[in-house]
């Protein structure tokens, strides 16, 4: 954020804000990265201002964050990636964020004293009590206890997800080369987490429920992402508006 090196916080403008949008969508960013880098500095100069290292933190203007245009995978799809994941850690991974709905990190961060195989639990938080950011207590379905208990006997470190003796630290790989083998394209490891919580949706499950699943911190977040996924709980009230059919009596 060089554009904003030269100025004291108190100095920075909605005009500086607009300008740093305009260059770096310009660059060829997405509207969507800038809205998160803007918030990432607003959010540094809130914590300073609650520091007292400055005065007051400015307003930062951040462009509209656009909808998001992730496609949910269908359950063919789905499928096809589980069959196409070569190695047990790429598809213990692949299992645990559909029946999670987590993100890969929270995945990877996965240790076995957060997974309670008596109570049945997940606790994908971390201890240190500041990573929260879509981390919740879920569950474990069928399909992840099974996939639990197997890499459980063959464990050799403290994480879930581990590869030869070490922890792992990225999928990427792995993913790519099920995808190839799935013969899927184009499909971001971040579509299986729209695709648990528009498959809950569809099932009829709250949306409240879906929230506390994904680790919102509250429901508007939930609301703001999935309700296009959900039009079926309006039919009751589209029905009320049939004005074609027998007047009622007054």
């Amino acid at each position: 954020m060089q554009q904003f090196g030269d100025l004291r916080p108190d100095q920075i403008t909605i005009a500086d804000c607009r300008s740093y949008t305009k260059a770096r969508t310009a660059q060829g960013r997405k509207i969507g990265s800038v809205h998160t880098e803007l918030g990432h500095l607003r959010s540094a100069l809130r914590w300073a201002e609650k520091a007292r290292l400055i005065d007051r933190a400015p307003f930062i203007e951040q462009p509209p964050k656009p909808a998001s245009d992730v496609r949910p995978l269908a359950d063919a799809e789905i499928r096809a990636l589980l069959d196409g994941c070569g190695a047990p850690h790429i598809r213990l991974a692949v299992i645990l964020l559909l029946a999670t709905g987590a993100r890969v990190g929270a995945i990877l961060d996965l240790t076995w004293n957060r997974v309670d195989m008596e109570r049945g639990v997940i606790d994908l938080r971390l201890p240190d009590g500041l990573t929260r950011k879509g981390r919740a207590v879920v569950p474990m379905n069928r399909m992840a206890r099974a996939a639990l208990e197997t890499a459980y006997q063959a464990r050799l470190t403290d994480y879930v997800v581990e590869w030869a003796g070490d922890r792992v630290k990225s999928i990427r790989k792995g993913y790519g080369a099920a995808l190839t083998r799935a013969g899927l394209e184009d499909v971001n490891i971040h579509q299986i987490r729209h695709s648990v919580a528009v498959r809950m949706l569809a099932a009829g499950q709250p949306i409240e429920a879906v929230a506390q699943f994904l680790g919102h911190s509250n429901t508007a977040i939930t609301y703001r992402t999935y309700a296009r996924f959900m039009p079926e709980h309006l039919a009751e009230a589209a029905e009320i508006l049939n004005f074609d059919g027998p007047r009622s009596a007054k």
